[in-house]
């Protein structure tokens, strides 16, 4: 075969086989799940959700970041940023599939996914995800294939439709946990949280894939854009953190009513994750990012995006696990867990007042396919797009 002509060769080879060999794992261990349910992952009557709901969050977040930029460009008319509007919208369309992927695997039986189209309770934060998503991703692919024709009227009447679905993806998603009256998730400002993590997380994973594409040579990514970015996502990770900080002054303040949650945040189990994204995700990256020097150093900007998609993530699962720490439950023996392991051993161990969760062996590696196949998809998307938008160094 013409070497030109291959879709993939050489080393990027092995990584495409290596990839679709834990997609096919992945496969194996979600249709083990579909056969004994979702009793084989962590999760029980205590932790009802669990990393398959973390990546949801995340994803969500990632492609919220990725067409933001890409709208930007054409609402505001910032014409550097209309250079990555290709590869912005590749990476969020990717993200949301994965997203709505996990979302499915979170259902267990498949067979009930059609209750979600005639059963709908248009009163639940649930319903108004399913909807936006959907919406979200039908605008991702007609944004994608308006840009490859380089139809930039209908591209720019689309964006100022883009921008604010993708603000409102991310905050729906931030609803479900925000409404929740007898959770600590229940918050005004849990909206505005979600969207700034979801600009920087997006915005991070877009430059590291920037120059990944350069470095493929499928991508040429300008050093002065690279810069400005960096620059942007600094800007983005001050604001992150100081919405962070608001949120923990307020449940921390005397006579606040989630004090408890924040000790468990920040001394108790979920601190480790905490403390990552304090640290490792928002002051080192900003830290690094702030100085003009640094931000022309494609090393430097690979670290420190790289720190800020972990945080991010780091944040989902101490935003997550935090509230199921000490169940919503008075009286009594607490409350069951539900779990077959738990029947198995003393009566006594089926029930627990604290949150017990940790991810299964099968929940790790339908996690891990769910992301190989998303890199997957984006290295045959950006194969088969780039070229034609004339991408190609």
């Amino acid at each position: 075969m013409d070497k030109r002509k291959a879709l993939f060769s050489g080393r990027t080879m092995v990584v495409v086989v290596v990839l679709a060999a834990v997609v096919l794992a992945a496969v194996g261990c979600w249709v083990a799940q579909q056969m004994y349910g979702l009793g084989i992952t962590g999760m029980n009557n205590s932790n009802s959700w669990g990393l398959y709901i973390m990546a949801f969050m995340f994803f969500v977040g990632l492609s919220a970041g990725g067409l933001i930029v890409a709208s930007s460009a054409h609402v505001f008319g910032i014409e550097s940023f209309k250079r990555v509007s290709v590869p912005a919208v590749i990476t969020s369309i990717v993200c949301i599939c994965c997203a709505g992927a996990f979302v499915l695997i979170d259902l267990g039986g498949v067979a009930r996914v059609w209750r979600m189209f005639v059963g709908l309770n248009f009163i639940s934060p649930l319903a108004w995800d399913m909807i936006v998503i959907t919406c979200y991703l039908v605008i991702n692919v007609l944004d994608l294939v308006w840009l490859v024709r380089g139809d930039e009227r209908k591209v720019a009447v689309l964006s100022r439709v883009a921008l604010p679905v993708a603000i409102l993806v991310h905050s729906v998603t931030a609803w479900i946990f925000g409404l929740q009256i007898a959770k600590a998730w229940y918050s005004a400002i849990m909206a505005p949280i979600f969207v700034a993590s979801a600009c920087d997380s997006g915005l991070a994973l877009l430059l590291i894939c920037l120059l990944a594409l350069d470095r493929a040579k499928l991508f040429k990514f300008d050093r002065d854009l690279m810069k400005s970015l960096a620059g942007l996502l600094a800007v983005f990770v001050a604001v992150d953190a100081f919405f962070i900080a608001c949120e923990c002054l307020t449940m921390g303040y005397p006579g606040a009513g989630e004090a408890e949650a924040l000790a468990i945040m920040t001394t108790g189990k979920t601190a480790p994750f905490f403390w990552f994204e304090i640290i490792g995700g928002l002051a080192v990256p900003f830290l690094v990012l702030v100085f003009a020097r640094n931000r022309e150093k494609p090393a430097c900007v690979v670290l420190a995006s790289a720190l800020i998609v972990l945080g991010v993530f780091c944040k989902r699962a101490w935003l997550l696990l935090t509230s199921f720490t000490v169940p919503n439950v008075y009286g009594g023996n607490g409350i069951t867990l539900g779990t077959a392991a738990a029947q198995v051993g003393d009566a006594g161990d089926v029930w627990t007042t604290l949150g017990v969760y940790a991810p299964t062996l099968p929940e790790v590696v339908v996690f891990a396919g769910v992301v190989c196949a998303g890199a997957l998809a984006y290295m045959i998307l950006s194969k088969c797009v780039l070229p034609k938008c004339g991408g190609e160094q």
